[in-house]
């Protein structure tokens, strides 16, 4: 198999696109990042000298997957339709583990966008933590799966699982829609602690009316804990896109409530 980014003299090029027939790509990678177990639970508390470890990471990993054609010399400029930074504290194992999901529309795939969103995550997490750990390990970044594309899709092989509720020996894969369309929403930061709940996903037809509006209003006649929601600095983004409360939210979209992201 020859390499595309090879010409037939051997030297490095850029692979024209333009005969390209433009369709939906996706990709997922994942990797994670160890640490000691005092630093994990510094992070889990929020009592890291730089603040909210995970919103700064999430917001590199965005900005990184947004401009990979910056630092991977021949990759395309792309325009990515969603980027999506997913982090899980594994207590068990003493790491963070790390998900990047890209998506667009486009002649090529977006491969590299989601793993060098997934690296500067992991590089962002070391440098918020590295006052307390400066051992800490970078490790296990791949490619978990791509859709799209003339060579077709492809899923790394996840080993045997079984899914359930969270038995021993089983795997939860959380809460689900029983039916279509739905959306996920997501609490971060310290409103992540106010209202109780990391992620939950709902029907769209639970709601009054299919925007932010709506769905706030849903949440907080569904527990009086979502009463968060009513304070004017609480900022909303569907699929990392800011929006306010008459943005309208269709099937699948992924909508983040979240405090101002300060600086430091």
């Amino acid at each position: 198999m020859q390499l595309t980014h090879l010409n037939a003299q051997g030297e490095a090029n850029m692979v024209d696109i333009a005969d390209k027939q433009a369709s939906r790509r996706e990709a997922l990678a994942s990797g994670r990042i160890v640490m000691a177990p005092a630093t994990l639970k510094l992070l889990s508390d929020g009592d890291l000298p730089k603040g909210d470890v995970l919103a700064t990471a999430r917001i590199a990993g965005i900005q990184a997957a947004k401009r990979t054609a910056e630092l991977i010399p021949l990759c395309h400029s792309l325009s990515l339709s969603k980027v999506s930074i997913d982090f899980e504290l594994d207590f068990e194992a003493s790491a963070v583990n790390v998900e990047a999901f890209c998506k667009l529309s486009g002649r090529t795939g977006v491969e590299m966008e989601a793993l060098t969103a997934v690296s500067v995550a992991c590089l962002t997490l070391y440098d918020m933590c590295k006052a307390a750990d400066k051992a800490m390990r970078i490790e296990a970044i791949q490619l978990e799966s791509k859709r799209g594309g003339v060579r077709g899709d492809y899923q790394r092989d996840p080993g045997p699982i079984v899914t359930g509720e969270g038995s021993p020996g089983e795997v939860s894969l959380g809460e689900r829609c029983a039916v279509s369309p739905c959306v996920r929403v997501k609490f971060l930061a310290e409103l992540r602690e106010r209202v109780g709940e990391s992620d939950l996903s709902l029907s769209l037809a639970e709601l009054e009316s299919r925007d932010v509006a709506g769905l706030k209003a849903h949440l907080k006649a569904r527990d009086a804990r979502f009463e968060a929601l009513s304070d004017t600095r609480t900022l909303c983004a569907i699929n990392q896109v800011m929006a306010n409360d008459a943005a309208p939210l269709t099937n699948e979209d992924e909508i983040a409530f979240f405090p101002p992201v300060t600086g430091g």
